[in-house]
């Protein structure tokens, strides 16, 4: 689902030693400081581009109410977003001013301009997975952001929002994701359907009436709409609540550690790929895929086979195993995991296969991409050759075709 015009690159921050640390900084934006909180990933790699996530307060909230959690704590910090991402995405929370996001005279999207760049020109961020997110006001506040700055964010997630902070644009498509109530008594269900269709029409979605749950069913229905453009999917999810960021199925309460929406955003996000070019520079690696103990994109469709066996290994001693992460209609995403099965450090890696009838890698990244006739090989990037004994890497891909046959990998060390 990759958008192929996205121009992604690894930013100016990736290779050197951060300025910037965690916590609440100030910025001088549109003549005035303004306040945000910062959170850098544990155990910040400065070589891996990581998300950039901007997480927007409601109105009276305060961006230490979003980087907090408030009453769920660390689990529900910046929307769920914090514990999900397991430290794979740099997340942001910028404070409104009068704490609400009126963004007079474009103020706000001057904020989060400056911020981009900022966290761009001192930390590794991955241009082409950059997201917004916000409940109430900070929905409105991440639906202006999709209206005027459809080039730079790769999606946004609106909790119950509305036009309140201006679309400025509105024509050009960007992935979308609205969670609404359906007797939402602040910001009624119309005006979140209303803007929800502002990316309908842009993201070239059909036409629909999604389902919405019954009241008193306590329950959430999630349609994801048809015939989008490839890689901008739009994806509505109405619960039947009132205008809350946090409601629990089978409750009338709510929770930030029982929601569902926390993981709905997360894996509306995390399946769209990154698209940086898959032949990175040393001084601009492209993006590491999450490890086994990261969240990674979307579960595989039921159509998706499985993880592969690991391929036969060479007696240098490396394996690859495949897996399909994500598919859809004439193409699907990919991620292979190289081992060093031997006793010693490799210093270079080499992965090939001859794809099935039909199927065709167009994009890798984390390796670099070789096709001659119909056999495909993969060579480590110059940041992840090196693999110690017992461990592994990953690199990604992006293919045409159906999912369903996994190809026969072989792995030899270069």
């Amino acid at each position: 689902m990759a958008a192929p015009d996205a121009a992604a690159a690894a930013t100016a921050g990736c290779g050197k030693a951060p300025t910037l640390a965690s916590g609440t900084r100030t910025i001088r934006s549109g003549g005035q400081n303004r306040s945000y909180i910062l959170r850098v990933p544990d155990g910040y790699d400065r070589n891996r581009p990581y998300k950039l996530i901007f997480a927007f307060h409601w109105l009276n909230g305060t961006a230490a109410d979003v980087a907090s959690g408030g009453a769920a704590g660390a689990t529900w910090a910046y929307y769920g977003q914090q514990r999900l991402s397991d430290n794979s995405a740099i997340l942001v929370a910028p404070q409104g001013i009068d704490n609400g996001w009126a963004n007079t005279g474009g103020r706000d999207l001057t904020l989060v301009d400056d911020l981009t760049a900022l966290i761009e020109g001192d930390l590794c961020v991955d241009t082409s997975q950059l997201f917004a997110l916000g409940w109430s006001y900070g929905g409105a506040m991440s639906y202006a952001v999709a209206c005027a700055r459809p080039t730079v964010f790769r999606a946004v997630a609106v909790l119950s929002g509305a036009n309140l902070s201006g679309c400025a644009g509105g024509t050009q498509p960007v992935a979308y994701l609205g969670i609404h109530g359906t007797h939402d008594s602040v910001l009624g269900i119309s005006l979140g359907r209303s803007i929800r269709d502002t990316f309908v029409r842009a993201n070239g979605c059909a036409a629909q009436n999604p389902p919405e749950p019954a009241r008193g069913s306590l329950t959430h229905i999630v349609t994801a709409y048809s015939g989008c453009r490839p890689g901008y999917p739009v994806v509505w999810a109405a619960f039947d609540g009132d205008h809350t960021p946090e409601p629990v199925d089978g409750s009338t309460g709510t929770s930030g550690a029982r929601t569902w929406t926390g993981g709905e955003i997360w894996k509306f996000f995390s399946q769209l790929p990154s698209t940086t070019p898959s032949s990175p520079t040393p001084s601009s690696p492209g993006p590491s895929s999450p490890g086994p103990s990261s969240p990674g994109p979307s579960s595989p469709g039921p159509s998706s086979p499985g993880p592969s066996s690991p391929g036969p290994s060479s007696p240098g001693g490396c394996s690859a195993a495949y897996r399909v992460v994500n598919s859809w209609q004439g193409g699907f995403q990919a991620e292979v995991t190289v081992a060093n099965t031997g006793t010693a450090a490799v210093t270079g890696w080499r992965v090939s296969w001859t794809p099935p009838a039909g199927q065709s890698v167009s994009q890798v990244w984390n390796g670099s991409l070789t096709t001659t006739g119909g056999a495909v090989t993969v060579t480590n990037a110059s940041y992840n050759g090196s693999v110690a004994p017992g461990a592994g890497t990953t690199f990604g891909l992006l293919a045409a075709g159906s999912a369903a046959t996994t190809p026969a990998l072989t792995c030899t060390v270069a």
